[in-house]
């Protein structure tokens, strides 16, 4: 049932780190590099920019050449975190937690600082279930299990515990917690609608979340957007080594980020069929399209309202040194932005 697992997801990242070894140097900017993306609508943009090799584009206009990209599917802040901290990765996206995880464990360390490039995404996660008689957070008991890409660090796990915070009390923020089970995106929607694993909800970003919902044995029982508005869940992030050796491929990775979030703003029917050929799971263009044009899903460089997650890790004690201000957590291009 966990096929994909922390241990699969780090062999092939190390297996990519095999094969750029040696990549660039100190006196010019890599011509190689590696990106990681997720499962899910979330990782549209970097989806879009795979597909439409927007990075390459981007590359060729700053004077970097050719450059050559490989691209990794993790799930799990876990699982991306130690990636790129074995040097497995250039830019990842991730769930907004996790990146202030690392960040918080890294900075002050300058072989293992990392620094945010781009906010990312945002939209509405869905907690959904097998379960009749559970119809709120409160009607969760012990004998449930939540299915969730990565314990306490991934994006779900965090959102979560911030939910159950506002139910329960900030104190309470991890009652849910014994409950949760690392799971990747899909599988967790084949365990919640088979109903045949001990998996009785999913907490689930889209399309996962709409595709259980067309099963008449799932229901929702909560949605995260009702508990802490629309802030940027996902964004995306480097080795600081990394941005400050390679100054025009970080600025080219920015621009490219912001063109594949104006062709999904211009032609959001484009950008469901790119999301649909590319999905692990299968999807209907139409339906994609329709999940796009929730006004809960946005798409934004920009980070927004990341320094709630940063505020709740601190006072929950996930993270030990809290920023002052989002912008201490990224690069100096984007200061000039609203953020927050």
């Amino acid at each position: 049932m966990f096929s994909w697992t922390r241990r699969a997801a780090l062999a092939a990242a190390s297996a990519a780190a095999l094969t750029f070894a040696g990549a660039g140097g100190a006196s010019a900017e890599v011509s190689q590099v590696r990106i990681s993306k997720g499962f899910g609508i979330l990782y549209l943009p970097l989806i879009v920019m795979q597909d439409q090799k927007l990075l390459e584009a981007r590359a060729q206009k700053a004077g970097l050449g050719d450059v050559k990209i490989d691209w990794l599917t993790l799930d799990g802040g876990n699982v991306i975190n130690d990636a790129m901290m074995t040097g497995s990765l250039d830019f990842a996206g991730i769930g907004a937690p996790g990146f202030i995880t690392l960040w918080s464990k890294a900075k002050g360390i300058p072989s293992a600082e990392v620094v945010g490039v781009s906010g990312m995404s945002a939209t509405s996660l869905y907690l959904n279930t097998n379960k009749p008689e559970i119809k709120s957070l409160k009607d969760i008991t012990a004998a449930d299990k939540i299915a969730i890409p990565g314990i306490k660090t991934s994006l779900a796990a965090v959102v979560l515990e911030m939910m159950v915070a506002k139910e329960f009390g900030r104190e309470n923020y991890a009652k849910l917690d014994p409950m949760t089970v690392g799971l990747a995106h899909p599988e967790g929607l084949v365990a919640l609608t088979g109903g045949k694993t001990e998996i009785t909800c999913h907490f689930t970003s889209p399309p996962f979340q709409y595709l259980e919902l067309k099963n008449p044995k799932i229901h929702r029982v909560a949605n995260s957007v009702d508990y802490l508005g629309r802030i940027t869940l996902d964004v995306t992030f480097a080795p600081k080594k990394f941005v400050d050796a390679n100054p025009k491929m970080t600025q080219a990775f920015l621009d490219a980020l912001d063109d594949a979030n104006a062709l999904i703003a211009a032609d959001k029917k484009k950008a469901a069929e790119i999301f649909a050929r590319s999905s692990k799971v299968k999807v209907d263009v139409h339906e994609v399209q329709e999940m796009l044009e929730d006004p809960d899903t946005q798409f934004s460089a920009t980070p927004n309202g990341v320094m709630q997650f940063a505020e709740f890790m601190s006072l929950a004690g996930s993270i030990k040194k809290k920023p002052d201000v989002w912008s201490d957590m990224f690069i100096p291009a984007l200061r000039d932005r609203k953020g927050s």
